[in-house]
């Protein structure tokens, strides 16, 4: 248990003058209420149906510290429980991965099914008989489970609201990462994950997605080799071309999420972002204008990156995907990348967005490389004793927000810190355990 106190917590954010103490990036004991404060009540993101498409089907995954398995029960039904042995906390489940009718603790042999109820118990009549309720030693289930548009949420407070409560206006942009380029809702599949673990703290990485384009610089090796879906000498491949003429958006929600998205001008057009293969051309033309047929004006709203608070973060066009930040200790992250594609694209489309995602995400990608290093950095040098005397600075744009724009939620119209500023407010709520009708308030204006 942290052994802060709400005092404690006092002046380490100041979001009105943009002031963030260093300590909420290396102190163990912050790290420590977190886990108390804020990821046993979040909704947290914990994987993708595709990935368990079948009856008996499992997914480990992770909740904050928390080992979990995500799985499909016999009658279909989607169920998240903690990876933990009610007898004496081994792990019930060891692989990553795989097809299973029963769940069996290694230790003494208890068996779960995979709807998590206690089935088998060595010796159980002449041991337990009469004393040890099976219902009541079921495996540990979450208090609320979502699936929206195919990813599934959890948290482990039955007292917080529904999902979409939890999303609020922030719907809409995470909306255009998960669904069908061509303007379907839903639609897409998980293709593969990247794992790894790097040396910063968790929130870096939470932050940098909320719409943090100032740090482009970091990138320029990126952008001048030219590493975006098509390999055309002198394009832009890094971003999609489609984003260039756009009026770019960044907007803080007072839930704790950020986006940067983009609003193309009325008389969009497609622009060409795969001239080296034909048939990925034709294909990603055919979703721009069916989707601009679809969806009409609201076609001309495109996402960029995002977080949703606390952990996850989705990057919306090229490569799409979610993240999930795992927290490990204070100075500690184990990141994973869902890569997304369309379930119904062709097998060549997904094959060649599979190799551009590995190209540019992950431990070995040209821009996670430049993210890490960035992280890992500021996280090194927060530890020191005269380093953490002076906080980082989250002026940027400070007082420049409107709500009067055309998508709700706190726009800003230019490269801000707006969204880490309400992120970090939000933060600060969920530490001192406030309501839930105080966690879902009001944000900047």
């Amino acid at each position: 248990m942290s052994k802060l106190t709400g005092e404690a917590l006092d002046g380490l954010v100041d979001t009105d003058k943009g002031f963030i103490s260093r300590e909420l990036f290396v102190d163990e004991d912050l790290y420590r209420r977190e886990l108390e404060s804020v990821f046993t009540r979040a909704w947290l993101f914990v994987g993708h149906e595709s990935q368990i498409p079948n009856p008996g089907d499992f997914f480990t995954s992770r909740m904050g510290e928390e080992s979990v398995i995500l799985c499909r029960d016999k009658r279909g039904e989607i169920h998240v429980f903690l990876n933990s042995c009610r007898h004496r906390g081994m792990k019930v489940c060891r692989y990553e991965s795989g097809n299973t009718s029963l769940f069996t603790c290694p230790y003494h042999s208890w068996t779960y099914t995979t709807d998590g109820k206690l089935q088998g118990v060595p010796q159980y009549r002449s041991l337990y008989d009469g004393v040890l309720d099976r219902e009541a030693n079921s495996l540990a289930q979450v208090g609320k489970i979502a699936n929206y548009k195919g990813t599934i949420w959890a948290t482990w407070d039955p007292e917080a609201p529904d999902f979409l409560t939890y999303l609020g206006d922030a719907k809409v942009h995470l909306d255009q990462a998960l669904d069908c380029r061509d303007g379907r809702e839903g639609g897409s599949e998980v293709i593969g994950i990247h794992k790894w673990v790097f040396p910063a703290n968790w929130k870096f990485a939470a932050e940098n997605f909320l719409g943090d384009t100032y740090h482009n610089p970091s990138h320029r090796s990126v952008d001048l080799i030219g590493i975006g879906p098509s390999a055309e000498a002198g394009k832009k491949g890094r971003r999609d071309d489609e984003l260039e003429k756009a009026q770019h958006i960044w907007v803080s929600f007072p839930e704790g999420h950020g986006v940067h998205s983009a609003v193309q001008p009325t008389a969009n057009e497609y622009v060409e972002s795969f001239l080296d293969n034909p048939v990925l051309e034709e294909y990603f033309r055919h979703c721009y204008e069916e989707r601009k047929r679809r969806l009409g004006d609201q076609a001309r709203l495109l996402p960029f990156v995002g977080s949703i608070f606390p952990n996850t973060s989705y990057h919306g066009r090229q490569p799409r995907g979610l993240c999930a930040w795992h927290p490990h200790s204070p100075t500690s992250t184990e990141a994973w990348r869902f890569f997304l594609v369309d379930k119904d694209a062709p097998d060549e489309v997904k094959d060649y967005l599979r190799r551009y995602y590995m190209r540019y995400s992950g431990p070995a990608g040209m821009t996670e490389q430049d993210d890490m290093e960035n992280w890992l950095y500021a996280t090194r040098a927060s530890v020191g004793t005269v380093a953490r005397r002076y906080p980082f600075n989250y002026q940027q744009s400070l007082g420049k927000a409107t709500d009067s724009y055309d998508y709700p939620g706190s726009v800003t119209l230019q490269p801000t810190e707006q969204m880490a500023r309400g992120y970090y407010r939000t933060w600060m709520k969920y530490m001192r355990g406030e309501s839930w009708d105080a966690l879902l308030g009001e944000g900047e204006r």
